[in-house]
Formats: C-alpha cells, sequence, structure tokens
C-alpha cells in the first residue's frame, strides 16, 4: 500500500508533521504505561512550566508554550479533573486563572523528571540521528512568522492567471 503522505513531500507538510506527533504522542504514552504512570502526554507543557514557574495564568502558558489559549483551557480542566493541579482566582484580577501545582502534582513531577530527563536525552539522539530535525523545524517556524500560510497561498492565487 503506498504512502500518500510521504509521496506528497512539501505540499503534505501539515500532515506529516501531525502523523509525526502522533507518533511521537503514542511512543510516550506507552513509555508512561510501562513505568506504570497515569500521565498524558499533552499535559507535559503545562505541568512543566507550572513546575518552574510556580504559578501561572493560563494566558501566561499559553504564550510560554506558543499555543492558544483554548488549548491550555483544555488542558487545564484535564489536569484539575487528575488532580494535579489548582486554578484560583488571581487576586489583582478575578476574570484571571491562576494555576499552580497540587500537592499530587508536585509528587508526579518528581516521579518524573528521570524519566523526562532520559525522553530529553533520546530527543538529543533522535534530532542528531534524522540530520538536525529541530534546526530545520525552527527555519520552517521563523518563514512562517515573516509570512504565514494564508498570506503565501493569497499571494500564490493573486499571481496566477485565470484559466481560459
Amino acid at each position: 500500500m503506498k504512502d500518500y503522505i510521504a509521496e506528497m513531500g512539501g505540499a503534505a507538510l501539515g500532515a506529516r508533521l501531525r502523523r509525526l506527533s502522533a507518533v511521537i504522542d503514542a511512543d510516550a504514552s506507552r513509555v508512561y504505561a510501562a513505568s506504570g504512570i497515569q500521565f498524558e502526554q499533552r499535559w507535559f507543557g503545562v505541568i512543566n512550566q507550572l513546575g518552574l514557574a510556580g504559578q501561572l495564568s493560563v494566558r501566561q502558558l499559553a504564550d510560554v508554550l506558543g499555543i492558544t489559549h483554548a488549548s491550555v483551557s483544555e488542558t487545564r480542566q484535564s489536569l484539575e479533573r487528575a488532580g494535579l493541579i489548582t486554578a484560583e482566582a488571581d487576586p489583582s484580577d478575578g476574570r484571571r486563572r491562576v494555576l499552580t501545582l497540587s500537592p499530587s502534582g508536585k509528587a508526579l513531577m518528581t516521579q518524573l523528571q528521570p524519566l523526562w530527563e532520559t525522553f530529553d536525552d533520546v530527543a538529543r539522539e533522535l534530532d542528531a540521528e534524522a540530520g538536525g530535525v529541530t534546526e530545520a523545524l525552527a527555519r520552517l517556524e521563523q518563514a512562517l512568522a515573516r509570512r504565514p500560510l494564508h498570506e503565501r497561498i493569497a499571494r500564490w492565487r493573486s499571481d496566477q492567471k485565470p484559466v481560459v
């Protein structure tokens, strides 16, 4: 069976990145399960940043992680249900929620730290084996920051002449 996404090359860039992300997340989930740890890979950024900073608002987390406010809010709800974080109204602005690790979240983070160090080592090894993919991804991010995809498509389409 053909691998359509691979055959498309750069034309399927978004699909290729999503597929790789899904593979990495699934493997990470297997590692957590094999270690007897109930942890969702999507929690990593929020848990890690709260461990580093102590407390952050949803907006601050979205900014530091470079993801949407909605994505952080969804993750926050999941982490609250799991008892790993607490969310309280910011005393200076009641509309804003300040997140902190709960005692269970702190204990889990301590338990995960050695495993995360191994993840880091293996990721660096994999990146080197693949020829510096993270540098290529950084260049892709810079190119999109210079001119987003939607602008590139609009310009490309406006440069095309109508077919007669």
